[in-house]
């Protein structure tokens, strides 16, 4: 016999499936069905008549019911003593316990997610001004200061890559570089912006550690991959090449920004107006406009989005990039007339849309690579945000796009 429903206090009536049915530990009769909370507490007996069943709670025990997160069930014992395993699934949660116990209900689970939300925001926010108040402190001091930061940011960003490429999603698809030849990565990668601040170019050094980890791998025992290969030498270029160009960008354009009127007020123990160089003033108009694009792009999805950007990353829509678009450009429009630096609007214009794109491409490669290594964060080492990549992968790009447009297309650098 199978009970056909279960009455929890005021004759509520809550229909019973198979699938909730388990085996009892009692011997009972083919008629009586029962639910025991444990050896020595609560326990119902339902004697079936017909069709129908009841399975009555005292109101004395509601509450211990319900602070015990227990689910009446009714449970009945067949001829054969015996219900198949895949019958005895957990137990349903959809219980009435009252006419107060839904609201209960939903206080007690919508309030845990708030809390654990409200403290990651929390998070977020404190560590993000810390970062950002260090990073303003790094790019103002410039030179070796301004290399040894970056050097180690890069250091644990192509950690995290290599993480990346070897974890399930990704190595189920391709064979992944040995650990010892990712280890070599990462510190060639290192050594890369040192190396860019001292010989004032980067070119042989790219060549020569793509070189090194080729031979390294052709070398190995057992049969080499060119998926090693090429995953291998795309971490040497994103994580090493791409993030040097900051380096040249920083310190590599020294000529002084005589039109910045912050550099006449500068103070002399800390270089002086010298210190204002144009590489200065990109790096600082750069670093700002992808901060900006980064705000107004989330606020903009958030409150407009509608339309999705594409199938890589689900949460970007069109609305969010081109709000994103518009605070880049209008930061960096206003940065240039403080700065005095590029003089023409169209430039700064210019300047701004091209630190957009390059944000914006940046976040998406990052996001394509999570999602085929089918994780949400490059690590946790940053609490609220993630990895180093999760935060840095908007500058990966733009720092080569940003020095290449200054070299390129402002020979005079904007004066």
């Amino acid at each position: 016999m199978m009970a056909s429903s279960v009455e929890i206090d005021c004759f509520r009536v809550i229909p019973l499936s198979l699938p909730s049915i388990f085996p009892c530990q009692y011997g009972l009769s083919s008629n009586t069905l029962a639910f025991a909370q444990s050896a020595s507490q609560l326990k119902v007996r339902l004697t079936c008549d017909g069709p129908r069943s009841l399975v009555r709670v005292p109101r004395e025990r509601r509450f211990s019911v319900y602070r015990n997160c227990r689910i009446l069930t009714a449970v009945s014992r067949a001829e054969t003593n015996q219900v198949d395993e895949g019958e005895a699934k957990e137990l349903s949660p959809e219980v009435d316990k009252g006419p107060n116990s839904g609201k209960m209900d939903n206080d007690l689970v919508s309030s845990e997610p708030q809390q654990k939300k409200g403290s990651q925001l929390k998070k977020r926010i404190v560590f993000g001004i810390g970062i950002g108040v260090c990073a303003g402190g790094v790019v103002l001091a410039g030179g070796w200061v301004f290399t040894v930061a970056l050097a180690a940011a890069v250091f644990v960003g192509a950690r995290e890559y290599f993480e990346l490429v070897r974890s399930r999603g990704i190595a189920e698809g391709m064979t992944p570089p040995p650990r010892y030849v990712s280890r070599v990565c990462s510190v060639i990668c290192t050594l890369m912006p040192i190396m860019t601040l001292y010989f004032g170019q980067i070119d042989v050094s790219v060549t020569s550690a793509a070189f090194v980890v080729a031979m390294a791998l052709l070398l190995q025992r057992g049969n080499p991959r060119f998926a090693q290969l090429s995953s291998a030498i795309f971490g040497l270029f994103y994580c090493g090449y791409l993030p040097c160009f900051w380096v040249k960008l920083r310190c590599g354009l020294v000529v002084p920004a005589l039109n910045t009127e912050i550099g006449t007020s500068w103070p002399i123990l800390l270089g002086g107006r010298a210190h204002w160089t144009v590489g200065l003033v990109a790096t600082l108009i750069s670093i700002s406009s992808i901060i900006a694009a980064d705000t107004y792009a989330f606020l903009g999805g958030k409150t407009f989005g509608r339309t999705p950007l594409t199938n890589i990353s689900p949460k970007k829509t069109w609305e969010g990039a081109i709000a994103g678009l518009g605070g880049c450009i209008a930061t960096a429009l206003v940065l240039s007339k403080i700065l005095h630096w590029p003089t023409s609007i169209l430039s700064a214009a210019a300047f701004g849309f091209l630190n957009f794109m390059g944000s914006l491409f940046g976040d998406l490669l990052e996001s394509m690579i999570k999602r085929d290594a089918g994780v949400k964060d490059s690590g946790s080492l940053i609490p609220g945000h993630g990895g180093i990549l999760d935060r840095l992968d908007s500058y990966v790009f733009t720092g080569a796009l940003s020095y290449s447009f200054v070299k390129t297309f402002l020979p005079l650098y904007g004066v």
